[in-house]
């Protein structure tokens, strides 16, 4: 199965995209580890990639597609795959369709996860991380610590790291719908669009996720 995960910041995509690709079966590419991986093999691409990064700017769409056609072209993804983090724009997704019918290939859904925006920017401002260990994470409302600022685990100090700011967050949400979002109606032309609501137990949105793909493209 090949599938592209869409959401906004906090709608979970991380956690979903993981454990979807290891439901089916299918490599989760993401584009943040594309990156790195690249950046740190040194590969050209990745060389190319940092020289942009390291001037402040924005790589431009062809590194990133080119990072994603070879990602997609190794043994692993023969079967399918799952991107997280592109395309992110509709020019990259216009990229994507001209890349799989090259090869012969389609997508076969664009999961949607949708989620309040209100009920995110609480869910990314409250959250606090360890100091001496980052995957100790707390929630001011749905996991807070037994001692306002001090982590459970090893008594480390918690903090609010600078992208989780309640202003931060709202400027990432609205980059998400001037930049990404429009990619859901361009899918939706397709019939391709699977509506998934992102909020709940975890397990409980794989669950629905996992439901509508089989039920197919513009579940809503």
């Amino acid at each position: 199965m090949r599938i592209v995960l869409v959401g906004p910041p906090g709608a979970g995509k991380g956690t979903q995209a993981t454990r979807l690709a290891e439901k089916l079966r299918v490599p989760h590419i993401s584009t943040g580890d594309l990156f790195r991986a690249n950046i740190s093999r040194q590969t050209e691409l990745g060389k190319l990639a940092k020289s942009y990064m390291d001037k402040g700017e924005l790589v431009p769409d062809e590194v990133t597609i080119a990072m994603a056609k070879d990602r997609m072209e190794q043994p692993d993804a023969e079967r399918g795959f799952l991107l997280d983090g592109f395309p992110r724009n509709v020019s990259q997704a216009q990229a994507l369709d001209e890349l799989l019918t090259g090869e012969g290939i389609k997508l076969d859904a664009v999961l949607d996860l949708e989620a309040p925006e209100e009920e995110v920017v609480k869910r990314i401002a409250g959250r606090r991380i360890c100091r001496n260990d980052s995957a100790h994470v707390f929630h001011v409302s749905y996991k807070a610590p037994a001692q306002e600022g001090v982590c459970d685990t090893c008594g480390g100090e918690l903090y609010q790291r600078d992208d989780d700011t309640e202003e931060t967050v709202r400027t990432r949400l609205e980059v998400y719908h001037t930049q990404t979002e429009p990619i859901i109606d361009y899918y939706k032309a397709q019939g391709l669009v699977v509506t998934i609501e992102a909020m709940g137990p975890v397990d409980e949105v794989t669950h629905r996720a996992l439901a509508a793909l089989k039920r197919g493209g513009d579940d809503q």
